[in-house]
């Protein structure tokens, strides 16, 4: 799942938090029941009484420059602010596997594909810069969690494939995972969940087909 403060990062270190403390990775990373949060204020009649941090954004702006229409923020700025959040709190089961965010997407794009993939595959199945992702197989590799295998025409290319530590530790980490992503998304209802799923679809569509357009 796999953004920040208005655009992707592309870092191992991504959004973790700094020291190790267990009180300062935030109630989404341990099992301590969180204590309950300040009621926030009321938002204002343009806004729809929305009070979130957006919300507050969309309202400074209005106040300056109240001729602009500020409706892409209630969007957009939501969006970024939410894969910000995410990406801050630190993922508990990936971090008892000793594993990063971008590791464990790596890992699974090896997993759920189900064959061999090259350094440039594995950086279009994973959204990520090829730099990155060959920092991320050497690290893997050197962990035994991945193998390289070289092409027997091209001696450039290489062909990378879970090695049986690799693949076992993505079968036991990934049902963990998708149970504390549950858990964050408890807020939702399932209904409301599939319908944030749909329109979010419905968004990422659109805006591949404009990027792709733009390659064009």
């Amino acid at each position: 799942m796999t953004a920040t403060q208005g655009q992707p990062v592309d870092g191992d270190d991504a959004g973790r938090p700094a020291g190790g403390d267990e009180s300062a990775r935030g109630p989404l990373a341990g099992n301590k029941a969180a204590p309950s949060p300040p009621a926030p204020e009321a938002g204002g009649p343009q806004d729809g009484g929305r009070a979130d941090t957006v919300a507050a954004v969309v309202r400074q702006w209005q106040d300056v420059r109240p001729e602009l229409d500020t409706g892409p923020v209630e969007i957009i700025g939501r969006v970024n602010r939410c894969a910000a959040l995410l990406q801050q709190a630190e993922d508990a089961p990936l971090r008892r596997a000793g594993l990063s965010r971008a590791e464990f997407e790596l890992l699974g794009a090896l997993r759920r594909t189900g064959h061999e993939l090259t350094p440039g595959e594995l950086a279009r199945e994973t959204f990520s810069s090829g730099t990155a992702v060959t920092k991320r197989v050497r690290a893997l590799t050197e962990r035994g969690l991945v193998e390289r295998r070289g092409d027997t025409r091209d001696r450039r290319v290489a062909h990378l494939s879970l090695s049986e530590a690799g693949r076992t530790l993505i079968d036991d980490v990934l049902p963990e995972q998708l149970a504390y992503e549950s858990a964050v998304l408890a807020a939702l209802d399932a209904d409301r969940q599939d319908e944030l799923a749909g329109l979010l679809s419905e968004l990422l569509s659109r805006l591949e087909e404009y990027t792709r357009a733009l390659r064009v």
